[in-house]
């Protein structure tokens, strides 16, 4: 039993199509892995590489672990190894970063085997230095195997995604998630950690371990209670403006589908599929007082505000015009 199918197990369909390239010797110059936040994907690149670097593989196409060029990937002092990632969580991969690699690519590989650059996120490469990359991968040099990693397939250019072999990685089933996160010793909220993660398992795990559960609660309120004029608009929006922005990208992703619940209960149809079933009376209370079409018109201003978080957007003015739109709708 290879590491991703004890830790992993989801990932054994996507690990057993890997590995097919290495028996079978008909391994892609460039590899695009794709699939949501919080499914492993890394980790999966990772396992890639250390097989395709590994001295002496086992027959299963498993890194054996203990020859010099396993030893160096455990320590993360692989001399034909490359990681090329932003600085900083939400930076860009600037073009000199993607020159110096190109550069050292050049150069043979010190081992026998492969040479492996996995570059994660794929699409915070901006627009120069995906040029600048695509050169080189248009014309890879010898033994080296490109693996591209993104939640976001659609913002890499065509001429990128073009050029290499894809691999999706699908969300687990629910059951699946439930079982795995009991193992990891998460007993309790495991159907709403999952549904706050969309069935993501390692994102689950991330949120029941530093308190998501309790931030959702908390923003809800806030929230609900400004529809009834009970909070200050201005003290909402400087508490969300300082969350961190993994978190706001979670508050954004809340707020659509609490709108959206919302809109799904206007219907009052007995087989409608709500998302936040843990907020199905306040949310029913929200939908008797609320317009429709306002509520569209919200909906499409929330997923506008979730496309332009990350630009230059002032996040304080961002929250502000969330919650007057609220504040308005709720008015009416």
């Amino acid at each position: 039993m290879n590491d991703i199918q004890q830790s992993l197990p989801w990932l054994q369909t996507s690990w057993t199509q890997l590995s097919n390239y290495i028996i079978q010797n008909r391994l892609p110059q460039a590899l695009l892995i794709t699939g949501k936040k919080g499914l492993g994907k890394l980790k999966l690149a990772e396992v890639f590489a250390q097989t395709l670097l590994c001295i002496s593989p086992l027959p299963n196409a498993t890194a054996c672990g203990k020859c010099q060029s396993c030893t160096l990937f455990n320590a993360q002092t692989h001399p034909d190894y490359f990681v090329i990632e932003p600085e900083e969580e939400g930076k860009v991969i600037g073009i000199s970063v993607i020159r110096q690699l190109t550069a050292r690519l050049v150069l043979k590989p010190q081992f026998e085997s492969h040479r492996v650059v996995i570059i994660n996120p794929a699409d915070r490469l901006t627009n120069a230095s995906a040029n600048a990359f695509l050169k080189f991968l248009e014309e890879p040099t010898e033994r080296t195997c490109l693996v591209l990693i993104t939640d976001k397939p659609s913002t890499l250019p065509a001429t990128i995604t073009s050029r290499c072999q894809q691999l999706h990685i699908s969300v687990p089933d629910v059951k699946l998630s439930k079982t795995w996160l009991k193992q990891q010793g998460i007993i309790e909220n495991n159907d709403l950690l999952c549904m706050l993660s969309q069935g993501a398992p390692l994102l689950a795990k991330r949120f029941a371990d530093n308190s998501t559960i309790k931030l959702r609660t908390e923003c809800f309120n806030n929230w609900s209670k400004l529809a009834d004029s009970e909070e200050s608009l201005i003290s909402i929006a400087e508490q969300w403006q300082k969350l961190d922005k993994t978190e706001i990208d979670l508050l954004l992703f809340w707020l659509i589908t609490w709108v959206m619940d919302i809109i799904k209960l206007k219907y009052q149809q007995k087989s409608i599929k709500i998302v936040n079933q843990d907020l199905i009376i306040n949310l029913q209370e929200m939908a008797g007082k609320l317009d429709l079409k306002g509520l569209y018109k919200y909906y499409d201003h929330l997923l506008l505000s979730q496309q332009r978080f990350g630009t230059q957007l002032n996040k304080q003015l961002m929250f502000e015009e969330i919650l007057i739109l609220w504040t308005k709708l709720n008015s009416r």
